[in-house]
């Protein structure tokens, strides 16, 4: 691993570093107003959320790279006091990076982006119609750290009024496919929140995990299972009981599958199929050498894990352990 003290390098090297290490980043498109009345849209991706009560929110319109000189972001929201952050979503990133470009102070970056602006209700900065997430913020504090190029301005606001679109709610939530959000990485690089990209990991909120030290050692030794894996096993409360273990096996012995048929191709098969319960059925039907039974049954377990059902999962995992 390379170490590397931030004081060898130059500060655009830093940059990198700090952008390519750390993301994705949400996108804060600003909408600030001038003391005259003059618009003004930029995003920033040092951006996040820090609390509920009161709902406060941060970015960092840092200082200018090439010269140490103030966004026109800073100035307006040290006059003014007031913003707008909203959402940056897939369908209009080509439009947000325009608006990020440093046009000379008092430009429109809603009539250089083609975004439209529209009143707020509680202050004079304006949301952007095309984002389906738009927070009406007031300044509670300007930290500033440091005067040279690329030094950090954290803006730290409270959200007065939430704007957002009804369709992206799913059962009170909102869904990260509806909203479809865009995040930055490192140079020229985004990330799609949505699709493929979203996954679910349960949190242990309602229950104590057993936790990674109390996992059996076998399962700790497999080469199956990934870290991931493991991690998502000790998210339990129990480990079955060897009895429970074993009924649960009988029961699928027992049980009469349809399409079902005995061999390794077939065991394949339900694995690309991601048919867990088939796969146990072969991984029990076929005549293996120990070690190759237990590395059939451990794939089983893993694949159930990988769809949520842990305790088919667990059971196949712990019944593996009698191959050692």
């Amino acid at each position: 691993m390379k170490s590397i003290l931030p004081k060898d390098l130059s500060v655009p090297e830093v940059q990198r570093l700090l952008q390519g290490g750390i993301g994705p980043r949400p996108i804060a498109l600003v909408s600030t107003i001038s003391k005259n009345g003059a618009n003004n849209l930029t995003p920033f991706s040092f951006f996040n959320v820090f609390g509920a009560n009161p709902p406060v929110i941060a970015f960092s319109p840092s200082r200018r790279g090439k010269d140490g000189s103030l966004k026109d972001t800073y100035l307006n929201l040290v006059d003014t006091k007031e913003c707008v952050v909203n959402a940056v979503t897939y369908s209009m990133v080509e439009q947000i990076s325009l608006a990020s470009t440093e046009y000379e102070y008092g430009i429109d970056e809603f009539v250089k982006s083609g975004l439209t602006p529209i009143d707020s209700d509680l202050v004079k900065a304006k949301r952007v119609k095309e984002s389906p997430f738009q927070m009406e913020c007031k300044l509670l504090e300007m930290k500033s750290f440091g005067e040279g190029g690329a030094s950090a301005n954290i803006a730290i606001c409270e959200v007065v009024k939430f704007h957002v679109a009804e369709d992206l709610f799913v059962n009170g939530v909102i869904h990260p496919d509806r909203i479809d959000l865009v995040a930055r990485m490192s140079a020229d690089f985004y990330c799609r929140a949505s699709g493929d990209a979203i996954f679910e990991v349960e949190k242990p909120i309602k229950k104590k995990g057993i936790g990674y030290d109390k996992l059996p050692e076998f399962m700790k030794q497999s080469f199956v299972f990934s870290a991931n894996n493991l991690g998502k096993f000790a998210n339990v409360e129990r480990i079955p009981t060897d009895e429970e273990v074993n009924d649960f096996i009988n029961h699928i012995k027992e049980e009469s599958f349809t399409d079902y048929e005995i061999s390794e191709e077939a065991f394949d098969r339900y694995q690309r199929l991601g048919n867990y319960e088939h796969m146990l059925r072969c991984s029990l039907d076929l005549n293996l050498p120990s070690e190759r039974k237990k590395y059939f049954l451990e794939l089983t377990a893993k694949l159930a894990l990988e769809k949520n059902d842990s305790d088919f999962a667990w059971k196949t995992a712990l019944y593996s352990g009698k191959f050692n």
